[in-house]
């Protein structure tokens, strides 16, 4: 993973925007045992007898459903000699109760996004589905039947137990996970924040199972959990629903333990060093902070977002634009207990790391001499809140947000919290700051500063039923219109009259689907091809950069005041580009559209790619190459992309490996960069399409007028891409020190996605690894416990017959010989055996319920649309494809998985440490600081076409 989505997701503030739809039932007599409770912004709680707390946020704008179920129990809870024991629990679960043995396998069944998840404050299980009140109904009865009639069995912990080792050592592949892990246990000497969520893996191995039945009985309760239902249902059908699914759990008569260990006050900084093979090298800060119920809290938010941000914060003027680093980061752990803030930065190898962490600390501990300005707080302020109008806009984002709201505390702080942004001035933000930003308070980490004696204040925990008691919240917003997902209705709606921009520059192909949506928003992609691969020759390091350094400045705007326009008008902007083909991404409202595609196209166009940044681009390229060369997954798939590769150097198709993509990126020059953006830029082959809220005149005059008059760029051609025949083999790539080894196999198919066996194809694979009922899923992850997470994937080109089927495995090293061993086995018995029809109604009527999903995506359609355009097709393919599937069965789907599957014919690549393949078992390895959610994936959308 990436260190740019790993920051991201630990960052996440479960935030969102406009109005839920108010749903009285003032008319409507509540089932027996049933009480209602506080209602803010149409969300309601009800609470039963026995202590269950049920949240309802109806939402007929999308037709989809959430339901999240909420223990508040996680590694927080754990005593001496339990941690882990929380997460181990979640994994537990899904291994079922007597009526039904397996639960991830019934998920894929019924066409769930299921997953759970723990943290140090709470443990989920939830899951998004296409609504419809039957799933809705049997999802509640298995949270019920879960909840008091888990097995915890002796046999499956022990067949789960290699399970929860891959994972853990997983964790230990990213270094930036392992560091946080250091220095949050260096930070937390007492409390369990402290401690992992994986837990010590002494304790882990050597659980008790009457320890975690307990466990499970004590916390696994009504009277500790909170019950979240969120999009489209009919709130008294569901209200009856759970009454009678729960109301018959008895209120438990236990007394949980009472939580009285409080973190002293920090009296002098600590230091962390970590030394490891490969990635990059990273230092970090740490900070104690309050709670976040408590009032200062978003105030300390939003300024440590402001010092942190990307390019306008101080630590990247202090450090990457002074060359001390490539990139820098900040967040907070937003948590029920006085919790952290956490800064730091990635450098390459040559930069000096003490004088970078020397940078760093003076800065956010120097903020009396350099203030945050005004400024500063409403670009924070203006961000935060697009985040929060867009999660309150997605109804699984906002399950999600509310149930982590609840974990701090009360589900009604996400709606606090909002108010206390929208309230909170320059001065207390500057004053949390230099109270909390102290070098007593600070915890280092290095992947070793100088301290002064300087303490923090005691931080303590908030009343937040007192805080919350009388809170009413705002007035909940208009309804929004309940869009039907069908390729019919999509077809219906959408506008495909494409846009003349005058017989000399062509026209733009356009697809608009106007449509209600919470808070207004809307989904806009646009596209640009150019150029021949012989005019493109030696030029695909340069054509991406160019591609990525576009909103770095124009000829009157720099990169902060582009990435504050953007900001003041809600809208996330991002470009990508390679092999002659140019995508802007747009994520905005009604009122802003026409303006951000404006800005977008000024952009665009009169970028003037200033040479530092194009140092930057660079530095921070480079430095993630060098990170992904030594990783597992990275050098395992470049390892074959090289092999099925026959193209030259200088040929677009290319794959280069990780030494040449370094040389190539540091060889760009800032005029190979801006000749290529004057040569090939332009109109010709444009494409836009738009979903959500919006208004149709007023895009496509934003459009003409930001297209008008450019030139026109030279003609596109699309480089063949041929399937190329190699004679199968194994590479056995050597990873030194890294805990978790990764296993790839590939086979190339002839096979276009618009062949008659492709829907056979995407079935097969389907039923073979992307499931949770599929065959490698079942033998490698469920019956062996050797993989955490095994998958099989097909790929079928829409313009020539040139296709692949993967498998791919994460692993211990010590497992590769078994597991290669094992996924042979799995194929040749699917070969020989075949699916059964059972299989294939029940894989069929999974895949319908996915790809209904994935159409209730607005990202997802507007993608599609896009792609559609280029492709001359509409969703009338996608129609076809969806009656094609319902039209199969099982001797048609073998004979196509005999006539493509070829195990003997595969590519495989298998990377691991060498010393630890040889051992026989993996060494010990220290705990990871974040943990995957066990999910049932969808079907990738956009490669079947949704």
């Amino acid at each position: 993973m990436k260190l740019s989505v790993l920051i991201a997701a630990l960052r996440l503030r479960h935030l969102a925007g406009a109005a839920l739809l108010s749903s009285s039932l003032a008319a409507y007599a509540l089932p027996a045992g049933l009480a209602q409770g506080p209602s803010v912004e149409g969300v309601t709680q009800y609470t039963l007898d026995n202590g269950l707390r049920l949240v309802l946020a109806p939402d007929d704008s999308k037709p989809t459903t959430t339901v999240n179920m909420t223990y508040l129990v996680g590694s927080r809870h754990e005593n001496y000699g339990q941690t882990g024991m929380a997460h181990l629990l979640e994994h537990m679960l899904f291994r079922g109760t007597p009526t039904l043995r397996n639960a991830l396998g019934e998920f894929s069944k019924r066409g769930l996004e299921a997953n759970g998840t723990t943290s140090s404050d709470r443990t989920n299980y939830f899951a998004s589905f296409a609504a419809d009140p039957e799933t809705l109904k049997w999802y509640l009865d298995w949270q019920a039947d879960v909840m008091v009639n888990a097995l915890i069995d002796k046999q499956d912990l022990e067949a789960e137990m290699p399970v929860v080792r891959n994972e853990m050592e997983s964790g230990e592949n990213s270094p930036f996970r392992v560091l946080m892990q250091k220095l949050t246990a260096a930070a937390y000497q007492w409390h369990s924040y402290g401690k992992t969520t994986i837990g010590a893996r002494s304790d882990v191995e050597n659980v008790d199972i009457e320890q975690l039945r307990k466990f499970y009985h004590d916390y696994y309760q009504p009277d500790n959990a909170v019950l979240f239902v969120t999009g489209q249902f009919d709130t008294e059908q569901t209200l009856e629903n759970i009454a009678k699914a729960f109301g018959s759990i008895p209120k438990p008569t236990r007394t949980l333990r009472p939580e009285y260990t409080v973190e002293p006050v920090q009296d002098g900084t600590r230091t962390v060093t970590l030394r490891r093979h490969g990635g990059a090298p990273l230092i970090m800060s740490l900070y104690h902070l309050p709670s976040a119920a408590s009032p200062e809290y978003m105030d300390l938010s939003l300024g440590i977002s402001a010092l942190g941000d990307t390019p306008s914060g101080q630590l990247y003027k202090n450090l990457v634009n002074k060359n001390l680093a490539t990139s820098v980061f900040s967040f907070d752990s937003e948590s029920h207990d006085p919790g952290y803030a956490l800064f730091g930065a990635e450098l390459k190898p040559d930069m000096d790391q003490q004088k970078a962490l020397k940078a760093m600390n003076d800065t956010l501990e120097g903020l009396a001499k350099s203030p945050l300005k005004e400024t500063d707080l409403e670009r924070i302020r203006s961000q935060w809140m697009t985040g929060w109008t867009q999660t309150y806009a997605n109804p699984s984002r906002l399950a999600s947000a509310l149930s982590e709201a609840a974990a701090s505390g009360d589900w009604r702080l996400f709606f606090l919290q909002r108010d206390r942004v929208e309230a909170a001035k320059l001065p207390q933000v500057q004053k949390a700051l230099e109270t909390w930003l102290v070098a007593s308070n600070r915890s280092n980490g290095l992947y070793i500063p100088t301290e002064k004696p300087l303490r923090a204040p005691e931080a303590t925990t908030v009343d937040v039923a007192k805080l919350v008691q009388d809170y009413t919240g705002k007035d909940s917003g208009k309804a929004v219109e309940a869009f039907d997902p069908s390729p019919a209705n999509i077809m219906a709606r959408t506008d495909l009259q494409p846009l003349s921009l005058g017989k000399d520059l062509g026209e733009v192909k356009m697809a608009l689907l106007p449509k209600g949506t919470r808070a207004e928003r809307v989904e806009a992609r646009l596209s640009f091809k150019f150029g021949s691969p012989d005019q493109l020759k030696n030029q695909t390091a340069t054509a991406a950069a160019v591609a990525s350094l576009l909103s770095t400045g124009t000829k009157k705007l720099n990169r902060e005041q582009i990435s504050d326009q953007f900001t003041a008008m809600q809208t996330q902007f991002s470009t990508s580009g390679s092999n002659g083909r140019l995508y802007l991404s747009l994520s905005s409202n009604r009122e802003n559209l026409p303006k951000a595609i404006a800005l977008a196209l000024d952009v665009l166009r009169n970028a003037n790619f200033p040479e530092d940044e194009l140092k930057k681009y660079q530095q921070a390229v480079v430095t993630d190459l060098k990170s992904a060369s030594t990783e597992p997954a990275a050098l395992a798939s470049q390892t074959i992309e090289r092999y099925t590769n026959p193209w030259p150097k200088d040929d677009i198709r290319y794959t280069p490996s990780f030494e040449e993509g370094i040389e190539r990126v540091q060889a760009v020059s800032i005029k190979q960069v801006r000749d290529f953006h004057q040569k090939f830029y332009g109109t010709g082959d444009v494409a836009f399409s738009a979903v959500g809220d919006f208004d149709k005149d007023e895009v496509r005059k934003a459009l003409a007028d930001g297209l008008k008059g450019w030139r026109k760029a030279p003609t596109y051609q699309r480089p063949d891409d041929p399937l190329q025949t190699v004679a199968p083999k194994v590479f056995d790539i050597n990873t030194p020190d890294k805990a978790n080894a990764f296993y790839l196999a590939d086979l190339g198919l002839k096979l276009q996605d618009s062949d008659a066996d492709f829907p056979a194809v995407y079935l097969a694979n389907y039923l073979l690894g992307l499931s949770e009922t599929s065959r490698l899923w079942n033998r490698v992850r469920v019956e062996d416990g050797l993989s955490y997470n095994v998958r099989s994937q097909v790929d079928a080109s829409s313009y020539e017959p040139h296709g692949s089927w993967t498998v791919y495995a994460i692993h211990a090293p010590s497992n590769s010989d078994k597991l290669a061993k094992t996924i042979d086995e799995v194929l040749a018995q699917t070969l020989k055996d075949g699916f059964s029809e059972q299989e294939i109604k029940e894989g069929v009527n999974a895949l319908l319920n996915y790809r209904r999903l994935s159409r209730s995506q607005d990202t997802v359609v507007s993608s599609a649309w896009l792609n559609y355009l280029d492709l001359g097709r509409s969703f009338e393919w996608s129609e076809k494809m969806d009656q094609d599937l319902q039209k199969l069965n099982a001797q048609q789907v073998n004979a196509v998985l005999r006539k493509y599957l070829k195990p003997k014919e595969m590519v495989v690549a298998i990377a691991a440490d060498h010393e630890r393949q040889k051992q026989g078992a993996a060494a010990p390895a220290p705990e990871t600081a974040e943990q995957a959610p066990v999910t049932a994936p969808a079907p990738e959308p956009l490669d079947a076409q949704p």
